[in-house]
């Protein structure tokens, strides 16, 4: 949901106030994206003064008292660093080895209650506000801040805001400073973990600023949702409108309906209401909507629901909601059915890292990351184990990816109701999202009759709320249906595969999902076992003793049609939870592709079964120097039909293909081109692998080549190196130096090497990174001015290379 802009907002800065100022009357309704302009400190937990006095002073003695602290509107922050948001501070400290399992599963990264010095982090931003603008309300949005912030403005205390994961508005209207210098202050403490995974730290999703009217639409005050017959849809929308003002208000409520482009197709009547001071009401109205062009995987059309607040017949609020219409239905026996069409799922879990960033992902790499995830096949997305930031799931509802959508804990508390009735009101709108689930591995209560009572209240809160949608819970049990199992909707399992068959068979009328699967350990590139090092090959061969691997679950899942499908763990490697090893190890091995997005050769068995493409993929790589006469395991994934396999010309054997497996030759190792030919229904399909020459040239390749000159936009960079005849050198690790020319910057490096410790982030210059097996990554983010930059790639003894990125 997204306020109407429509406006023309002038910015400056005022070098000697160092605030954003708004140079003239705000138009309203607006929401003005708040993320630039910062500074920034570290504070420290443990010592009262390092930390800005905070807990030495008297701040709550007095409304707005905040004198000799941050908090105070006059301290001077000119020594802070100035930056934008979102930021994650973690990222950028340096790896630091612990035995402590918690430091161990969040990275080895120095944050958390060991680490006073480094969990403290304390956020300014300076802005003026015109005086024409004192008739509005005007309220700050965070998106996620990591974690139990408190937040000031012009030293009034907000609020303390405890999840890492969910957003948090106040209103700031009483306490600004009209046609003067404002200050918010945000103090997030990270010394507190809420995952066993990299949660980063810091404001590290956007911040908002928000103008509306006294009367207005409540935030995620709109639900949208529609009934679909053969020949048209009934676009029910509900709407929530309050009057802050000081006086009644006779208000009126029109929605209409545009096409992707904006274009007015169906509209409603304008609906009167009377609102008190004070006083909240919701509006329904439907609209119907004839052979409506329905929202799928393959065609994710969205149409824009315009909601419409007008005063004495002038307007007052609009909402925009973009709205996708599709039919979900669930059958016990059959699996689930979008629009009609059955639907296996084929998803993946994944946290919200990526390399060189963190966890402040710019909104471009949330596209970028659910792309690769389609063109793998994967067709649906679990947020294991937290609300997700907003803009992945505009990536998943604009891209064509079903949706998961997670809460943090099973806990029926006033907090997490609370966090759970956000979630849902936050996200309902979103045609992505087929099912809730309300928790994850609660070990502790999912058995007990407490585990069934919390999971009855939440399931009638999410019902209450989105009474369209259903629920599951995440179990790492068997054929157990005791807990919170004897009343959840839609059965899940967590590992477990074979006991699947069990359950249905004894519960034939609850529907099975997988939601944690396969969990399959690998390293790109890496073909024999090194505990030294921490690495596993890159072969479907380890998984954990509580897990399976791909070829196990997978060939369950698709030949049962009662399995709805399941998320494997995990669609890309992630920061912590390192295993099945420890220190070197930093990241985990459970993605099927590496933290950058390098498909590991899992992946391949993946999109051999989950797509129609035509598959024919080999590894090893064939560069074995030394290794002469020594048996190789070969390995091919394909959807072909059969295969022949050819060592430098000869052929090594035909081989039929198993349907959701793979084949394998054992080869002595030559140097040369290892080659297959297959047939797919008659169709000749080759490929091939060859013995490369020594490191000549780095090869750079841009994602894309032009981005947008909005400050935001990314250029992700892939580097490679190539020998004198062109070919990818596979096991190169050459060190590579980076520099940018012109209005974009560098923003994180990586390589997907689990046990890498070199910085994902030179925030004083010197960009470089090692090759990991061939490839590393560069990140650059745009500036607001047009032109074309050059990029450069540069390593000793090896052609340079560099590229040109189109800044428009």
């Amino acid at each position: 949901m997204r306020r109407t802009l429509g406006f023309i907002l002038i910015l400056s800065t005022m070098l000697l106030s160092r605030s954003t100022v708004f140079a003239q009357q705000t138009p309203t309704p607006t929401k003005m994206n708040f993320d630039e302009d910062w500074k920034f400190s570290l504070g420290h937990a443990a010592d009262p003064e390092k930390d800005f006095n905070y807990k030495i002073a008297n701040l709550f003695a007095k409304s707005g008292k905040a004198e000799k602290t941050a908090i105070d509107p006059k301290f001077d922050d000119k020594n802070w660093r100035g930056l934008s948001v979102p930021h994650d501070w973690a990222v950028e400290l340096p790896f630091t080895k612990s035995a402590n399992v918690d430091v161990l599963a969040h990275g080895y990264k120095p944050v958390g209650g060991l680490f006073p010095e480094t969990s403290i982090g304390w956020y300014r931003k300076h802005f003026n506000i015109a005086k024409a603008d004192s008739g509005h309300r005007i309220q700050i949005q965070f998106d996620g801040i990591f974690r139990d912030a408190q937040i000031w403005i012009n030293g009034f205390y907000l609020g303390n805001h405890q999840s890492g994961y969910l957003g948090v508005n106040y209103d700031l209207t009483d306490y600004l400073n009209f046609g003067g210098e404002n200050v918010l202050v945000v103090r997030a403490d990270a010394t507190q973990y809420e995952g066993w995974f990299y949660e980063g730290a810091g404001i590290y999703r956007h911040v908002w600023l928000n103008h509306f009217d006294n009367t207005h639409i409540v935030p995620d005050g709109v639900f949208v949702h529609a009934e679909v017959n053969p020949v048209n849809a009934a676009v029910r929308i509900e709407t929530v409108v309050e009057n802050l003002g000081l006086t009644d208000q006779k208000v009126s409520v029109l929605n209409y309906i545009t096409d992707r482009n904006g274009k007015k197709i169906a509209a409603g009547i304008s609906q009167p209401l009377n609102l008190a001071v004070n006083g909240r009401t919701t509006a329904t109205q439907t609209i119907e909507l004839n052979n409506p062009r329905l929202w799928s995987l393959e065609d994710p059309y969205l149409y824009k629901v315009v909601t419409v607040i007008s005063v004495d017949q002038k307007k007052v609020d609009s909402v925009t909601t973009r709205y996708g219409i599709r039919t979900i239905t669930i059958d016990a026996s059959k699996g689930l059915f979008l629009n009609g069409k059955h639907v296996k799922i084929q998803g993946t879990n994944n946290h919200q890292d990526h390399a060189g960033l963190g966890s402040a992902l710019p909104d471009a790499l949330q596209y970028y990351r659910i792309s690769l995830l389609k063109e793998m096949g994967s067709n649906a997305y679990r947020t294991s184990h937290h609300a997700p930031t907003p803009e992945l799931l505009d990536a998943c509802d604009s891209l064509g990816m079903l949706v998961m959508d997670e809460q943090r804990l099973l806990n029926s508390s006033p907090e997490y109701m609370n966090q759970f009735e956000q979630l849902i009101k936050r996200d309902r709108n979103h045609p992505s999202i087929f099912m809730w689930s309300i928790g994850n591995e609660e070990g502790l209560i999912q058995t007990t009759s407490i585990g069934k009572r919390i999971a009855q209240t939440l399931i009638a809160k999410q019902k209450e709320l989105d009474p369209y949608r259903t629920s599951t819970y995440a179990a790492d049990l068997a054929n157990v249906a005791t807990g919170v199992n004897e009343v959840i909707p839609v059965r899940a399992f967590n590992y477990r595969q074979f006991a699947v068959a069990d359950y249905h068979r004894d519960h034939p009328n609850q529907p099975l999902i997988g939601t944690e699967m396969g969990s399959t350990v690998t390293t790109r590139g890496i073909y024999e076992k090194d505990s030294i090092a921490g690495y596993v090959p890159d072969q479907d061969i380890t998984a954990p003793w509580w897990a399976s691997k791909a070829e196990t679950w997978w060939s369950l899942a698709a030949e049962n049609p009662f399995w709805m499908g399941g998320f494997i763990w995990t669609g890309f490697d992630y920061r912590g939870e390192p295993t099945p090893y420890e220190w070197p190890n930093i990241n985990s091995h459970f993605g099927v592709m590496d933290v950058c997005g390098f498909p590991k050769n899992i992946y391949y068995y993946y999109q051999s079964w989950w797509t129609d493409k035509d598959i024919l993929h080999l590894s090893p790589h064939w560069n074995w120097k030394g290794k002469e006469g020594t048996p190789v395991d070969v390995w091919v994934n394909t959807n072909a039909d059969r295969v022949e396999l050819f060592l430098n010309g000869k052929s090594l054997g035909k081989k039929e293909m198993p349907r959701n497996s793979h084949l394998k030759w054992s080869v002595p190792y030559q140097p040369g081109t290892l080659s297959a030919v297959a047939y797919k229904k008659g169709k000749k399909i080759t490929a091939s692998v060859q013995t490369t020459g020594t490191s000549y040239a780095i090869r750079v390749t841009p994602v894309k080549n032009t981005i947008l000159a909005d400050g935001k936009d990314l250029a992700i960079v892939n580097i490679t190196v190539v020998d004198q005849k062109g070919r990818e050198v596979p096991d190169a690790s050459n060190l590579v130096e980076f520099t940018v020319s012109g209005n974009v910057k560098i923003i994180g490096v990586g390589n997907g090497d689990p046990s890498s410790h070199e910085p994902d982030q030179y925030l004083a210059g010197g960009w470089k990174r090692h090759l990991f097996n061939g490839k590393c990554q560069v990140i650059l983010q745009s500036g607001k001015d047009q032109g074309t930059v050059k990029f450069e790639a540069v390593s000793k003894g090896l052609t340079t290379g560099s590229a040109k990125i189109n800044v428009q």
